[in-house]
C-alpha cells in the first residue's frame, strides 16, 4: 500500500466551458475597450494553450465583471451621451441652409462644384470644379460623387460612388453642408 504523499495528484484539467467563460471575457474586455487588440490576442493564444485553472484566471483577473448597478449606470450614461449626440444633429441640421432639390421632370444632371458652368456653383475652396451631380433615377434622387478632393457626404457618412438621397437628408460638399427640401414654398401671390 502507498501512503499519500507518494500517490502523485495532478492538477485537474481544464474543461471546455472554463476556457470558453474566459474567451467571453476577453471578448467583452476588447468590446468595451479594456484591451487593445494585440493584448486580446495574446491572452487568447495564452487561454487557448494554458493547462492549469489558476494561469486562465489570471489572464481575465483585471477584467472583473461589473455589476448590475455599474450596468445600469453605464448604459444610462451611454443612453444620455447617444441623445445629446442626436439632438446636436438635430439642431445642426435645421440650422443649414436649404439646397432646393431640381425639379422632378428635370432631365440632365445637377452639377455642382466651383466649375462657373455648374448647375450649382459652390465657391469655396474645399469644393471640387466638377464636385457631384444630382439626378433622378427611378423615382429616386441619386447623389454621385466625381471624384472630388474633400469628398461628399450624407447625413455625415462619406459617399463612395453613389448614394439615394431624399427631403430632409443632410448633404455636405467639402465643407459646406445643406438640407435637401423639396419644399419650394408657397407659389407667388398666395402668400
Amino acid at each position: 500500500m502507498t501512503s499519500s504523499f507518494e500517490h502523485h495528484t495532478y492538477p485537474a484539467r481544464l474543461s471546455d466551458a472554463e476556457r470558453d467563460r474566459a474567451l467571453k471575457v476577453l471578448r467583452d474586455g476588447v468590446a468595451l475597450g479594456r484591451l487593445s487588440h494585440d493584448t486580446f490576442v495574446r491572452r487568447m493564444e495564452l487561454a487557448l494553450t494554458t493547462q492549469k485553472p489558476d494561469e486562465l484566471a489570471a489572464l481575465t483577473a483585471d477584467l472583473r465583471h461589473e455589476n448590475r448597478w455599474t450596468r445600469a449606470m453605464l448604459g444610462a450614461v451611454g443612453a444620455v451621451s447617444g441623445f445629446t449626440v442626436r439632438l446636436h444633429r438635430a439642431w445642426t441640421v435645421e440650422r443649414l441652409p436649404k439646397l432646393l432639390l431640381p425639379p422632378v421632370d428635370r432631365q440632365h444632371p445637377l452639377r455642382i462644384g466651383r466649375d462657373p458652368a455648374s448647375g450649382l456653383r459652390l465657391s469655396h475652396e474645399t469644393v471640387s470644379r466638377v464636385h457631384a451631380e444630382l439626378s433622378r433615377q427611378g423615382g429616386l434622387w441619386i447623389l454621385r460623387d466625381l471624384g472630388s478632393t474633400n469628398g461628399t457626404s450624407v447625413n455625415g457618412r462619406r459617399v463612395i460612388g453613389a448614394a439615394v438621397v431624399r427631403d430632409g437628408d443632410q448633404v455636405g460638399f467639402g465643407r459646406m453642408s445643406f438640407r435637401l427640401s423639396a419644399d419650394r414654398g408657397p407659389a407667388p401671390g398666395r402668400g
